[in-house]
């Protein structure tokens, strides 16, 4: 891979876990004035807004819409609208960063889907990188005293988000081994934003059906008003729907669509980092020596694999527009 080539797809994996970063750490102070589900359908509602102007053209082919609405359906509810709101249930009993060290595992799942359901076999390089990065997770897991791990208890969140990083896993692959009406000739000719309108809509089906059983079992006070910040709020849902929600699924599609879901995988272990040192910017959340330890090998793990990835690959001919 050239070095253009090398640096735009470096970009293309980076700028996502930097955006979901913030992600973490801004649902970790909305959720205590909104409910997960809710604050999910919000964000994916609002996306939406956003995504019609530049994407609506998709509706002009109904046919195409109607043979493939049972993919759509299922790729809206694992990536959008299953995902992002275990995330937020899960920020209300964890941490951001615990939640997106736990993420972390995501390239030990990418590699076990691909070997039970897609007969793909994982290089040595990815096999070594996903293990410094479980490493990594581990010495967080036991604080740095391996004698805890006999003893570790892991909290509703933790568990919630290890649900998410599986549904993030399958969600990932089904992008990069669609059904044969999504290949090649098959596929519509739909641009990157009228593809990701058609998801976003049917997530946020998902998430506001979500919402409701949500509002209904658990019924929770009003947001506050204006105490909390009417600007400060209306920021930081605008992030939330064009940050981590159309850029990063943007960049992490295309990076997923070159080096596939495992690779990319790597790529999003650096979300802890970004948000250690949002976290501790934003919510005061000083990482401890043992977290330093951790990033240090989860980069190790995405430098083996981004390695051996160079090396497979002499030539990769990547997309021509972000």
């Amino acid at each position: 891979m050239n070095s253009p080539g090398f640096l735009r797809l470096t970009f293309l994996l980076t700028l996502p876990p930097l955006l979901w970063a913030g992600n973490a750490v801004l649902g970790r102070i909305l959720v205590v004035e909104f409910a997960p589900l809710a604050l999910n359908a919000l964000r994916w509602s609002l996306a939406c807004l956003l995504l019609l102007p530049v994407g609506w053209r998709v509706f002009r082919d109904a046919s195409a819409l109607k043979k493939r609405w049972g993919y759509l359906c299922i790729l809206g509810f694992l990536g959008l609208g299953s995902y992002n709101a275990l995330q937020y249930a899960a920020l209300q009993t964890s941490t951001p960063l615990n939640v997106t060290l736990i993420a972390a595992s995501m390239p030990v799942w990418m590699l076990l889907l691909g070997v039970l359901f897609h007969q793909v076999r994982p290089h040595t390089s990815e096999l070594a990188g996903a293990s410094l990065s479980i490493l990594g997770v581990g010495i967080v897991v036991c604080q740095g005293q391996w004698a805890l791990l006999t003893s570790v208890a892991f909290s509703v969140g933790d568990l919630l988000m290890l649900l998410a990083v599986l549904v993030w896993a399958i969600y990932s692959w089904m992008l990069v081994r669609p059904p044969a009406h999504m290949v090649g000739a098959q596929r519509p000719s739909w641009s990157w934003a009228e593809f990701f309108l058609l998801q976003a809509l049917f997530g946020t089906v998902w998430a506001i059906l979500g919402a409701g059983i949500e509002a209904a079992a658990v019924p929770r006070l009003p947001p506050p008003g204006p105490d909390f910040g009417l600007w400060a709020m209306a920021l930081s849902l605008l992030y939330l729907a064009i940050g981590p929600s159309i850029l990063a699924f943007r960049a992490w599609n295309l990076g997923v669509s070159i080096v596939g879901p495992a690779n990319a995988a790597l790529f999003a272990n650096l979300t802890p980092l970004f948000t250690a040192v949002l976290s501790l910017v934003l919510l005061g959340e000083t990482p401890s020596l043992f977290h330093v330890v951790a990033f240090a090998l989860i980069g190790a793990g995405i430098g083996v694999s981004a390695f051996g990835q160079h090396r497979r690959s002499s030539k990769i001919a990547l997309p021509t527009s972000l």
